[in-house]
């Protein structure tokens, strides 16, 4: 496992989301060793200088959150608090549900926490009659990662502008056009938003350019078989102190299901501190408003009895 650190002082583990990698972090990275904390941020499974194992099944939560012990333990730790974005967020909910023990505290960002429900969610997708959420487009092996690998640079840049809250909302919708693939609602931006430099982009098109996107789109592989794995945990609620930060603009919350979600937090996470939605940012929030985010989630972790 590849990891950026910076900082001594109690552990902080940093799990980014789909497509990053650590260093949608850096700006954290900073805030936090200075504020005295031992700032984690690792390539998750899949992705840049980390293992990418062949097999789909590898990439299930419980691997996930095994690989993130399974560091702090590597790091000579007990316990850690924990932050995610995007997927790192929902493992960062599951590190917490199923080891309090490990990971004292937990941070989100733009993923609530959503209890397991009925029935596996691309069964209830197609059920529904959503046929075209994008959740289902990335289940065919080799399909995304030829649409995505095409042109790495292109792709980020698509990306990360169409989810901001810079871009129009129609590039934020979840729902893709029939026949066509995820680039297909993107807009290629004239210019790069104000929080993303052409060396980001450099650094990021590079990594992609090295890893692929296999190991992140097998996540979404998985989502069925996360929701079998997680049969014990059915009902069950996060107790540890808890942050929650968003953008208004961002699709996972301003929609459906993840609006009902965010809502529902203070009942689904008993130990929830402070939900923060900020106004015009979107999807990509710790590099949209880093300096937000930092003070926020500095404000929270400074609340928090010692946990080294």
């Amino acid at each position: 496992m590849h990891i950026a650190e910076q900082g001594t002082g109690p552990l902080v583990l940093l799990c980014h989301g789909f497509p990053e990698g650590w260093y949608s972090w850096r700006d954290q990275l900073r805030a936090l060793a200075a504020a005295g904390y031992h700032a984690v941020a690792p390539d998750m499974r899949g992705y840049g200088g980390t293992d990418a194992p062949a097999e789909i099944s590898s990439y299930s939560i419980l691997d996930i959150v095994g690989d993130m012990v399974g560091l702090v333990a590597a790091l000579g730790e007990s316990r850690a608090a924990v932050v995610g974005h995007d997927w790192g967020a929902k493992f960062a909910w599951h590190c917490a549900l199923f080891r309090p023990d490990v990971f004292t505290a937990i941070a989100a960002l733009s993923v609530p926490f959503r209890p397991r429900g009925p029935a596996p969610p691309l069964q209830m997708l197609r059920k529904a009659g959503q046929v075209t959420h994008y959740w289902l487009h990335l289940q065919e092996p080799g399909a995304a990662e030829a649409e995505f690998e095409r042109d790495p640079r292109a792709t980020l840049r698509r990306v990360l502008y169409s989810i901001s809250g810079e871009a129009p909302l129609e590039t934020r919708s979840l729902t893709l056009q029939p026949g066509k693939g995820w680039l297909a609602n993107t807009i290629d931006p004239d210019h790069l938003p104000a929080w993303l430099a052409e060396a980001d982009l450099d650094h990021m098109s590079a990594e992609f350019a090295h890893s692929g996107f296999r190991g992140g789109l097998n996540w979404y592989r998985n989502i069925d078989r996360n929701w079998e794995l997680t049969a014990p945990w059915a009902g069950a609620l996060i107790h540890q102190p808890a942050l929650f930060i968003a953008g208004s603009m961002d699709p996972i919350i301003e929609f459906g299901s993840g609006a009902t979600a965010v809502q529902a937090l203070p009942q689904t996470v008993p130990g929830l501190r402070r939900t923060l939605l900020i106004d015009g940012a979107g999807h990509f929030i710790q590099q949209e408003r880093p300096q937000r985010v930092n003070d926020t989630l500095l404000e929270f972790l400074a609340g928090l009895p010692p946990w080294t």
